[in-house]
């Protein structure tokens, strides 16, 4: 069927052994571009795992505030609950109609 000179035969064998190893050294379960994907993944999860500790550090910090800090929980009675003192005079004032 395929009456190749021997050389040609000879240079066809490691040929198809290389794009074999080639193939699967860039395309196989574990080659350079399931790698690169890894790679891409971790560098994501990374990011969110600094994200993830500098909002742990915030909600330690808050705790903390919440626990020992007078001031900070008479803020956020104020603004969230709308305390006042008994002798406050609190102003309300109507708002501006926005004009289109």
């Amino acid at each position: 069927m395929f009456n190749l000179p021997l050389q040609k035969k000879m240079y066809a064998i490691p040929a198809g052994c290389l794009a074999f190893i080639l193939f699967f050294t860039v395309f196989g379960d574990k080659g350079l571009l399931r790698i690169f994907e890894l790679k891409q993944d971790k560098s994501k999860i990374e990011a969110r795992l600094i994200e993830s500790r500098v909002d742990n550090e915030k909600l330690k910090d808050e705790i903390v505030a919440l626990k020992s800090d007078r001031r900070y929980l008479e803020s956020i009675a104020r603004k969230d609950f709308g305390l006042v003192r008994s002798n406050e005079v609190i102003y309300q004032f109507p708002q501006e109609k926005q004009q289109p």
